[in-house]
């Protein structure tokens, strides 16, 4: 990755500073983009004070316009990509039947047409390059989770997409890596949307019994110097993978146990 200019969306905190942080320490160009200015530049700060070449763009995933803007910046600053990294996302915690269907369709425009729209973007250098693009999904792309009806839904669309873009580049040298952490301590859960759109504020797992950013990020590294197609992570995430394929009435019930317990939880 020595010298290979890097796009993380959503790279100002948790996943994507984590990622920042390993590509950029093994010599990678990063661009970082965010919502937020103030954490943003925070992020570069940190970037930059660790000796990584780093830059930050302020933009909105769901705006198809920043995706646009997004590339070109990163071109006429470091004159190509080689990665994307389709980080930026968001969840949400409300039962289907009490959930407002605004807050379906946006975490669908961050989390599934935000990618489409970077992918877009950047692809056409990426080609030239023979370089990758990753997808952090998650283990609620291959097992619906009860309450996370707009982020399984979202991550499910991914992982189609990736499947696809990865199976159209097939002959074209270009690398797709669907990544899918399982439970990852970071501040999505914070942010998680509720039924009403409003941020759910307190995590309601134990975020110290989680894999950390830093170790998800080391893993996805990794599978993308190794050029790997799909990488799971966790025990628990590849065991869920498992039963849902083969016992998905199992899993049914062994999911919606482990759900009910947490904190609040819309199921009981």
């Amino acid at each position: 990755m020595k010298d290979k200019v890097v796009i993380i969306t959503g790279g100002s905190s948790g996943i994507g500073k984590a990622m920042a942080e390993v590509f950029g320490v093994n010599g990678s160009k990063i661009f970082i983009t965010g919502r937020n200015l103030t954490d943003l530049h925070q992020a570069v700060t940190d970037l930059k004070s660790k000796g990584i070449d780093a830059h930050g763009f302020q933009a909105d995933v769901s705006v198809e316009d920043d995706n646009r803007k997004m590339a070109e910046e990163a071109i006429q600053k470091f004159g190509r990509i080689d990665v994307l990294i389709n980080n930026a996302g968001i969840s949400m915690r409300a039962l289907f039947s009490e959930v407002d269907l605004d807050v379906v369709k946006k975490v669908m425009d961050i989390n599934f047409y935000g990618v489409l729209y970077a992918t877009k973007y950047c692809l056409p250098e990426i080609m030239k390059h023979k370089g990758s693009v990753v997808g952090i999904s998650s283990i609620a792309g291959y097992r619906g989770l009860p309450g996370r009806t707009g982020y399984s839904a979202s991550k499910f669309a991914l992982n189609g997409f990736l499947e696809v873009l990865r199976t159209e580049m097939l002959k074209k040298d270009v690398h797709v890596l669907t990544a899918c952490p399982g439970f990852t301590a970071s501040n999505i859960r914070k942010r998680s949307l509720t039924k009403d759109g409003t941020s759910q504020g307190e995590s309601p797992r134990d975020e110290a019994a989680m894999m950390s950013a830093e170790e998800c990020a080391h893993h996805i590294y990794r599978a993308t110097v190794k050029r790997k197609k799909i990488l799971i992570l966790t025990g628990q995430g590849k065991l869920t993978v498992f039963l849902n394929k083969f016992l998905p009435g199992l899993t049914d019930k062994l999911v919606y146990n482990v759900m009910a317990k947490e904190a609040n939880a819309p199921i009981k």
